[in-house]
């Protein structure tokens, strides 16, 4: 149950357009808050609710230096997502055979 739990919140990390948002923004190199919040029209408490969930998810790592943070992606985490989302959407044999019986009885 505790990796579903996991791959629930990998799943969440991406779900909102402000975190897809930040993901493209990262996607150049580490960034500062101040420079995430300047390509986009949301708070600095928005922010560090959506930064909390993309590092919770392993998706993003945070840096202190200062009194801001600096974030970046997370490779391994990432990578994680990715090998999830192919593992959760594979048919398997058993369900393929019935997705077919399924639809043959609807005819």
């Amino acid at each position: 149950m505790l990796s579903h739990i996991k791959n629930a919140e990998v799943f969440k990390a991406f779900s909102d357009e402000n975190r897809l948002m930040i993901m493209e923004l990262l996607q150049s190199g580490e960034k500062c808050a101040c420079v995430i919040l300047a390509g986009l029209e949301i708070s600095q408490s928005t922010l560090s609710h959506h930064m909390k969930i993309l590092c919770d998810a392993g998706v993003v790592t945070a840096r202190k230096e200062g009194k801001w943070t600096h974030y970046s992606i997370n490779e391994e985490g990432c990578a994680y997502a990715g090998l999830l989302l192919e593992k959760i959407t594979r048919l398997e044999k058993n369900q393929e055979n019935d997705s077919i019986i399924c639809a043959i009885n609807r005819r």
